[in-house]
């Protein structure tokens, strides 16, 4: 391969920083001629910070600005939390690779080291997600939730006597800024679901860059490739029926791929569980959309 140089697009935040340095050493790792730079841009999610994620009114709050970096030809790839990405597509970009996941789960961050069973009735817990929200409701009615924004060392600063009791946040943030020492619990599927795409990464091209697609691909993993299309799979097909909450996690054990997902509209809600080959992961996941629709329909009408 003749020598390349990749300008690559993410957001200008110390994790997102962080994720695309892993990425950057993937692809040099991957191709030993190529050489990387950062392009770091702020997106609405970043500059609203006081707002509620919900209340911003659009997708693709934490991407748009890093996708159109890569169609202006300010940038050559965009790597981006693949959970912020919106489900529908850009025509003019591919999601090229799916590099090695990371620990998908949730964790508890508090400040006195309890778990989540563990922390005072009334205690606050800072999150800045419905989802986290409605599954820590199901599991500790009796905690007071606050609203918690940030990237994720000034969510973690939070935790201190005066302000917030605990936090919960995802595990991935935590080990990719070497702040693991902070969790005082991880919290455990299926009774703690994370969002779909959770911990894994999403590293876009242009369509009409097959020589930068053809580079960027060594770096896919089919594993991260196959569950995370399970979990968006399932995302998508509820858009038509659902605003709620929704969370998805799918497991891989051999030729076997195994999706729990949900949404979270009361304190009961019970995750749904689908089972495929890793080749049928957007089928599992839209047959499990079905099901969990299915149960909402009275709701629904």
């Amino acid at each position: 391969m003749a020598s390349l140089n990749l300008r690559i697009a993410t957001r200008r935040s110390p994790l997102a920083r962080a994720q695309a340095k892993l990425v950057s050493n993937l692809l040099v790792a991957a191709n030993p001629r190529l050489t990387t730079e950062m392009i770091l841009l702020d997106t609405i999610g970043d500059q609203e910070r006081d707002r509620p994620i919900e209340d911003l009114g659009e997708q693709g709050v934490f991407s748009r600005a890093v996708q159109i970096a890569v169609l202006d030809d300010r940038a050559d790839v965009a790597v981006h939390s693949f959970k912020d990405l919106p489900t529908a597509e850009m025509e003019e970009l591919d999601v090229v690779a799916v590099p090695l996941r990371e620990d998908p789960r949730d964790a508890v961050v508090s400040y006195s080291g309890r778990r989540l069973a563990e922390l005072p009735s009334g205690a606050t817990v800072g999150t800045s997600s419905a989802r986290r929200t409605a599954q820590i409701n199901r599991l500790r009615p009796d905690l007071e939730i606050l609203s918690l924004r940030g990237n994720v060392g000034t969510r973690v600063a939070r935790v201190r006597p005066g302000d917030l009791d605990a936090a919960v946040m995802a595990v991935s943030g935590l080990k990719r800024l070497a702040m693991v020492d902070f969790i005082s619990e991880v919290l455990e599927p299926p009774d703690f679901l994370p969002a779909p795409a959770q911990g894994a990464l999403a590293v876009e091209v242009r369509t009409d860059r097959p020589e930068v697609q053809e580079v960027v691909g060594l770096i896919d993993d089919a594993d991260a490739r196959a569950t995370t299309a399970a979990e968006r799979a399932f995302l998508q097909s509820l858009r038509g029926g659902c605003n709620a909450p929704v969370a998805a996690l799918a497991t891989l054990n051999g030729s076997e791929l195994t999706l729990a997902a949900a949404v979270f509209e009361h304190d009961a809600s019970r995750p749904e569980i689908g089972v495929a080959r890793p080749e049928d992961a957007d089928a599992l996941g839209r047959t499990v959309a079905t099901r969990v629709l299915a149960a909402r329909v009275p709701e629904v009408q």
